[in-house]
């Protein structure tokens, strides 16, 4: 063990992982790879993005869980793995909290709730009324966790019946908004903003605490009148539990720099991902936080984990 501290010092002794829960080209693999770059060159030492993708987060998160804790291997983690999957599932081949060391946050994802153009709701506030108005005749579109959940609580604070309808991934399910086959859905803007400028698509609100400098004319859930909506789509820095914390403390400063850099930041905003570089408490405290709001929103909704 007296081993450790040495080798620390001498961190990073060559490349390093960071660990990617999404496939090559998607927003999440862009964020990564742009900050990777510039924390490479704090660190001196290449990083390599090794896309893990399927199974909610599960499978980079396994893995990362498992390697050897020398600040070689990072996780690039969501609220995917460590809020949604062990709100959904009764076994994990990972403890979200033990498993693993926190870094730094890296930021928050923004989505929207996304309508049909030919819906007559032009507010989420007449939204709301619409759907009040024809319970269980409107259907909604979920392709990944965040869109699951956002749309739970939405539905429970509105009180509000609407009919879910699961996609294996948010272009699956855009297509059938597009063709109004759903009628409302939670989604990155990655997707969403070009149908929206050719008027295909209509946004009423973002999850968001802040507007999005995207879209700095759509409101804010809290704004457009839905109160104690808690959902937050986020990504973390995390690295095996038992990592040295002179190698952590490495990692944490060159991934600081590179949420400070301007190209990097560029890149960031046409993501609609903000930047929130903070101490790993910060990071612990946010992983505890969304995991008791996910297990209880999922819970309310009447799913229990399987």
């Amino acid at each position: 063990m007296a081993a450790a501290p040495a080798h620390a010092a001498d961190f990073p002794n060559g490349p390093v992982r960071l660990v990617v829960p999404f496939p090559a080209g998607a927003a999440s693999d862009v964020i990564a790879r742009a900050l990777a770059r510039s924390a490479a060159a704090k660190l001196g030492q290449p990083m390599i993005v090794d896309n893990k993708a399927g199974a909610d987060g599960m499978i980079s998160a396994t893995e990362v869980a498992r390697a050897k804790p020398d600040g070689q291997t990072l996780l690039f983690g969501t609220n995917s793995a460590f809020s949604a999957s062990p709100a959904l599932r009764l076994k994990l081949p990972y403890d979200p909290v033990k498993s693993f060391a926190p870094i730094t946050e890296l930021g928050r994802y923004t989505f929207f709730l996304y309508v049909n153009a030919a819906s007559p709701a032009k507010t989420l506030p007449e939204f709301i009324a619409y759907a009040k108005a024809h319970p269980g005749k409107l259907n909604y579109a979920t392709g990944n966790t965040t869109a699951l959940v956002s749309s739970l609580q939405f539905n429970a604070i509105s009180n509000i019946d609407l009919v879910s309808v699961a996609y294996k991934g948010e272009p699956a399910a855009i297509v059938d908004l597009l063709d109004n086959r759903v009628q409302m859905m939670f989604g990155n803007p990655t997707l969403g903003l070009t149908h929206l400028a050719s008027g295909k698509l209509r946004v009423l609100a973002t999850t968001s605490e802040a507007r999005s400098p995207l879209l700095p004319d759509v409101p804010t859930m809290k704004e457009a009148g839905v109160k104690g909506f808690t959902i937050t789509s986020w990504a973390g820095l995390f690295a095996p539990a038992g990592t040295p914390e002179p190698a952590l403390t490495k990692v944490r400063e060159a991934f600081t720099a590179a949420m400070k850099d301007p190209e990097v930041l560029a890149v960031l905003e046409k993501q609609g991902f903000t930047a929130t570089p903070s101490t790993p408490a910060s990071l612990a405290k946010l992983v505890d936080e969304q995991l008791v709001r996910y297990r209880t929103t999922i819970r309310a909704a009447g799913i229990q984990a399987e």
